[in-house]
């Protein structure tokens, strides 16, 4: 794996990236992390060419409803891009991805220390969860997939009985929503 031109984008970063109140995206379950990090890289690949450009990425988080300075978000992406390629492969994505993970979300919390990788890995999904339960009522409707599969970009959003089909999928009692402990058992059976 090829190592991405060392350059001081700490600034930059710091600067482009402020650090997030929630860490609703920093997941430290490895194989949530890696689902999740190739289905952004999918999202943001928007021709298929299994590489990301600035533009597309520009794109991505202007579709996200997330502003960025593109010289700034240039100068970063720039650095993890290997020399004559026009973007990022997935796996200078994955560097990126480390580097900004490391600049924010290095130095341990209190709270997480003493953690079992079972507490660790049900409070990732928990927080998993409410990306999608965006009402906060410990449920993932139809219309609140739907949503959240709009901002994501995906065409699905499009059709509600195609979101309704996700749902019941997933709902084993029948009741037309997902609840944490479906949603558990779903990304159990992903991994």
């Amino acid at each position: 794996m090829a190592t991405p031109i060392t350059l001081n984008t700490t600034t930059t970063t710091t600067k482009l990236f402020k650090p997030l109140s929630s860490k609703s995206f920093h997941l430290r379950s490895p194989s949530l992390n890696s689902l999740r990090l190739r289905r952004v890289f999918d999202l943001f690949d928007s021709n298929h060419d299994s590489m990301i450009t600035l533009n597309e990425i520009t794109n991505a988080l202007t579709l996200l409803g997330l502003d960025t300075d593109v010289s700034d978000l240039n100068s970063i992406i720039k650095s993890y891009i290997r020399p004559g390629n026009t973007g990022l492969t997935y796996e200078d994505f994955v560097i990126l991805h480390r580097s900004i993970n490391d600049l924010f979300f290095s130095v341990e919390d209190e709270e997480d220390v003493g953690i079992c990788k079972e507490e660790q890995d049900e409070r990732d999904l928990r927080e998993a969860f409410k990306v999608f339960d965006e009402d906060g009522d410990g449920f993932i409707s139809a219309k609140e997939l739907q949503k959240v599969l709009g901002k994501l970009g995906f065409n699905e959003a499009n059709e509600m009985e195609r979101v309704k089909m996700m749902i019941s999928s997933v709902d084993l009692n029948h009741d037309g929503r997902v609840d944490f402990l479906e949603f558990k058992d779903m990304m159990k059976s992903l991994q």
